[in-house]
């Protein structure tokens, strides 16, 4: 299990992002368009620095649901790897079983 202090670290990311996305996606509009002057491009540019660092998505980082886990997530199933044995164990997962030789 992941520390606490972790997982809900996390959630006021994905928070911030969610709250931020819209004015950022905006203000990168703004700063990639070259028809623009170059002040106002700058200004956005300043205004996009302002913002919060952890609003930016590329900080989010992915967690098991079931355990807070960082390390060895399966997208598809949004949990670690040592969770989905323990379910694929226990018969939670139809049609997984675990292998032995």
């Amino acid at each position: 299990m992941a520390k606490k202090s972790m997982i809900a670290r996390e959630k006021k990311r994905e928070a911030l992002v969610k709250k931020y996305a819209a004015k950022r996606a905006a203000l990168k509009e703004i700063i990639s368009d070259e028809s623009k002057p170059m002040e106002e491009r700058f200004r956005a540019s300043l205004k996009l620095a302002k913002l919060p660092r952890n609003s930016s998505a590329v900080r989010l980082h992915n967690r098991c649901q079931l355990t807070g886990r960082p390390h060895a997530y399966y997208r598809k199933l949004k949990i670690s790897r040592i969770a989905l044995r323990d379910l694929g164990s226990s018969g939670q997962i139809p049609g997984m079983v675990k292998s032995s030789w």
